[in-house]
């Protein structure tokens, strides 16, 4: 398969990204929000699959299909001159085949980084250690196979999200995870639910991968969370909530009261039609 020559610049950047300091990501849903969060100044748009398969009236834990989710990699792609990272959930089935066609899908439509998360559902169970890594494995290959062997692969584990296993062993499990991503070709290690920065901090000290963790209200600042070596912040379905809520609380003024403050300080309509023009 053939990769433009743009499409390998942008995953080498986005591995250079990773190579210090903090990348900050203010993930996007559809075109428009990838094309504004790329105007504020993002160096790469992030995807939130929650926010994808609302924006088409499913519910998140891979309700989407591939195809379904890939068209809209394709369109967010086509909105921004930057790199894109697509969060590929569990790659839309659970054998090491349906991740590595999803990887070469979603290369195909232009990404240069993916998420690709070991929960076998929402609140778990969790694939374990040896079967997540055949998984990252094929998805490594597929990006050979596909003609971009550059692509970032950020592993996702959700042993802090969904509490899985006592307590205390939870930081143990994410490092015997991180090794066999590691091993198996991950770039990068996500662990969200994760805000203790104590413990983030030994987590950065002992993974083998760059640490991404997920923030939002009442989480440690950027900076805090770089102070103690994370490489990666994104902030997953905030700022989709965040626009849903907006929409939700100007139709309730709009319908009880018939006024319109809600809408005051809006984006003006010319600035945001021109971002396709």
């Amino acid at each position: 398969m053939m990769v433009e020559t743009v499409q390998r610049t942008r995953a080498e950047l986005l591995r250079s990204l990773h190579a210090s300091g903090v990348l900050v990501l203010p993930n996007a849903w559809d075109a428009a929000s990838a094309a504004l969060i790329a105007r504020a100044g993002a160096k790469v748009i992030a995807t939130t699959s929650a926010g994808v398969a609302w924006s088409v009236g499913r519910s998140d834990g891979q309700h989407l299909t591939r195809a379904e989710a890939v068209e809209q990699v394709r369109r967010i792609v086509a909105a921004v001159d930057v790199p894109v990272t697509a969060d590929v959930e569990g790659g839309y089935g659970p054998g090491s085949e349906d991740v590595a066609a999803t990887i070469e899908a979603v290369v195909a439509a232009g990404a240069v980084g993916v998420n690709i998360e070991d929960s076998r559902a929402p609140g778990g169970p969790l694939f374990d250690v040896a079967a997540q890594a055949e998984r990252l494995r094929a998805a490594r290959s597929a990006a050979v196979r596909a003609g971009l062997p550059e692509l970032l692969v950020n592993a996702r584990t959700d042993v802090f999200l969904f509490g899985i296993g006592e307590p205390e062993g939870r930081l143990a499990d994410v490092l015997a995870r991180s090794s066999a991503y590691a091993e198996a070709g991950a770039d990068s290690l996500f662990v969200p639910g994760l805000l203790d920065l104590d413990v983030v901090a030994s987590l950065v000290t002992a993974s083998p991968l760059p640490i991404n963790v997920m923030a939002g209200p009442g989480a440690p600042t950027v900076a805090e969370f770089e102070s103690v070596g994370v490489r990666r912040v994104s902030v997953g379905t905030g700022i989709s909530q965040a626009a849903y809520s907006v929409a939700q609380r100007a139709a309730i003024e709009l319908l009880v009261k018939g006024t319109y403050t809600e809408l005051e300080g809006a984006l003006d309509f010319g600035g945001i039609n021109g971002l396709f023009s």
